[in-house]
């Protein structure tokens, strides 16, 4: 049952800190310990989605953090469910952070002041370790990408795409892209892009556990690797969906329009993800079959 409007307004912060984790109890402690837990004005709210570990478990025992543990898994799903259908969640700055990183001190800060003064729908951070760091922090501050493990939504952002009905579909693969896309087009088309409504802050930064050598690692990344791939094919979808029809055009699920678009998709022939191209176009077909 929707809760009545009075007590969304009740229960509006100043900054609410969304943490979104699957199978994270080897890192949502320092996830959690990173993040401004009882600071005034500010609500912490931890989304287990579809874990068979002592994430949940794990995160309860930190007071001041509320815990939603919901058996079904997909982050965007999850994203639609605390941000579309669970009562109360209502903040003039909204943060989101991966359960698997650690956010370094005054980021939220930097985030919300960022908003505050550009006017704009989104704020990103930058990572701040990882082989590859120094790539992504450039990617980031030149084309004001967004990053999904640590970004902001403005207040006023959130409300208007509630307005809108702008839900993420179900199975996306990475919530940070489309985001970003609804950002810069304000949930219009892809005509009314603007970069300056994503505003990179480098004063906001995040640890990630780098992958190791390990059998463990491995897998891991090789998973990465084919969740990727898919959402590499999953974006053509959307690109072409935001040039024409815009948000409006989004399905529930993309798996509904995967039959339009497979017979013209085909692995890259780049040989470092061929492999995971074709892994991931072969779960794409037994989707659209399902």
């Amino acid at each position: 049952m929707e809760q009545p409007e009075v007590s969304r307004k009740q229960a509006r912060c100043g900054l609410c800190v969304i943490v979104l984790a699957h199978n994270e109890e080897r890192r949502i402690g320092a996830c959690l310990a990173s993040l401004p837990i009882g600071q005034d004005g500010t609500a912490v709210h931890v989304v287990v989605n579809g874990s068979s570990d002592r994430t949940a478990h794990i995160a309860r025992t930190y007071g001041g953090v509320t815990v939603h543990d919901w058996e079904q898994g997909g982050k965007s799903r999850s994203w639609n469910r605390i941000m579309f259908d669970t009562p109360a969640i209502e903040a003039q700055t909204y943060a989101f952070v991966d359960g698997d990183a650690e956010v370094l001190p005054g980021s939220f800060d930097a985030l919300v002041d960022a908003l505050a003064e550009s006017g704009a729908n989104a704020a990103s951070g930058l990572p701040a370790n990882g082989r590859k760091a120094g790539v992504y922090r450039e990617s980031i501050m030149r084309d004001h990408g967004l990053f999904g493990d640590l970004y902001a939504l403005s207040g006023d952002f959130v409300t208007r795409m509630r307005a809108a009905g702008a839900r993420l579909p179900e199975d996306l693969i990475g919530d940070d892209g489309l985001i970003g896309a609804l950002a810069k087009t304000d949930l219009a088309a892809e005509g009314n892009w603007d970069n300056a409504r994503v505003v990179p802050v480098a004063g906001a930064q995040f640890l990630c556990e780098p992958v190791g050598l390990h059998l463990r690692d491995l897998r891991l990344q090789a998973r990465r690797m084919r969740n990727y791939s898919v959402r590499h094919f999953q974006n053509r979808m959307i690109s072409q969906i935001m040039r024409g029809q815009g948000p409006g055009g989004l399905p529930r699920r993309l798996a509904e329009i995967y039959p339009e678009f497979l017979p013209g998709l085909r692995p890259r022939r780049n040989p470092l993800l061929w492999w995971f191209d074709r892994q991931a176009l072969d779960s794409m077909r037994r989707a659209a079959a399902a």
